[in-house]
């Protein structure tokens, strides 16, 4: 995104066919339904109040985020609302690419929001003594070993995917899928997923569709944007440790493990620093997995609510 995104600014054509754009985005859907587990399932019975208390969090979060760049910032409703959404950046950027909103300033709040929580988490647990030696996972069923389980993967994600983008949900190519793929592994029922290069090149070409978007913009509009990133992270990273000192409160859970479960970060860069920081990756998990699941659900149902106030007033 940064590298498309830098070519867009000085000019140069940056283009990605719609088609393949949409490969992106059910490739991804699945990449990240993929994460769940029954071990996760498990773990969000297990902890309901804590379970609870993040997406209250992350609901607050969203909204103290979006008030303030609208107010502060004079944003729009829809533009404020994907840039204040915590976390799920490639669900984010997705849904907002199907509307009328500045791709620019979404992609460049969601993505200071990432690179600022994956830098400072892990460098202040360790500061503080919180974090322990790194442990890898253990590896999936390879493809294989199971291709039978591959094919209904991708084919019933597939059909899902493009039977809710005829339907108009918004963000259908890549919740349709997502939905799939993680009640076909929560429930055990399939056992591979997508190979790590197929989805890293789906998240490199929505970085692309992404950068393309930074056409014709200024170096005094991009600064602006990143004064709105800046203080957005800081106020959805008060609102989110808040929760977290509550909870802390109301649980015997390690303190290094509440603030990675309770950041409001990408759920994938969240799941490595728990692995690599030694924490609990089923707390962690569990707790990401609701919010993710619950912004993908919450978001296209504000963005009508959204449209429906936007068309009420004209």
């Amino acid at each position: 995104m940064v590298f498309a995104g830098a070519a867009a600014l000085i000019g140069r054509p940056i283009f990605v066919p719609s088609q393949l754009a949409r490969t992106f985005y059910v490739i991804v859907g699945i990449s990240i339904g993929g994460v769940v587990t029954p071990q996760t399932l498990g773990g969000m019975a297990k902890w309901p109040v804590s379970i609870i208390l993040v997406c209250i969090a992350m609901a607050c979060v969203t909204a103290g985020t979006s008030r303030y760049l609208r107010g502060v910032h004079g944003w729009d409703a829809q533009t404020a609302l994907f840039a204040a959404i915590p976390g799920g950046l490639s669900q984010v950027m997705v849904m907002a690419a199907e509307r009328d909103v500045d791709l620019r300033a979404v992609a460049i709040v969601q993505t200071m929001r990432v690179v600022i929580l994956a830098v400072c988490v892990p460098a202040g647990l360790g500061l503080f003594g919180l974090a322990g030696p790194a442990r890898l996972p253990a590896g999936a069923m390879a493809i294989a070993d199971a291709p039978f389980d591959l094919v209904v993967l991708v084919l019933s994600s597939s059909i899902v995917g493009v039977s809710l983008l005829r339907l108009g949900f918004p963000g259908g190519l890549i919740f349709g899928p997502m939905l799939v793929s993680a009640v076909l592994h929560g429930g055990n029922f399939v056992h591979v997923n997508l190979p790590a290069w197929l989805a890293n090149a789906a998240m490199i070409g929505i970085g692309a569709v992404t950068g393309s978007r930074f056409v014709n913009t200024s170096a005094r509009l991009l600064g602006s944007y990143i004064g709105a990133a800046l203080g957005s992270f800081a106020l959805s990273i008060v609102v989110a440790a808040a929760f977290a000192v509550a909870a802390t409160g109301l649980m015997s859970t390690s303190v290094s493990d509440l603030i990675v479960a309770y950041a409001p970060g990408a759920v994938d860069a969240m799941m490595i620093l728990a692995l690599a920081l030694h924490l609990d990756p089923v707390f962690v998990g569990a707790h990401h997995l609701a919010r993710v699941f619950v912004v993908t659900v919450s978001l296209p149902l504000l963005v009508r609510w959204i449209d429906g106030k936007t068309v009420g007033k004209i």
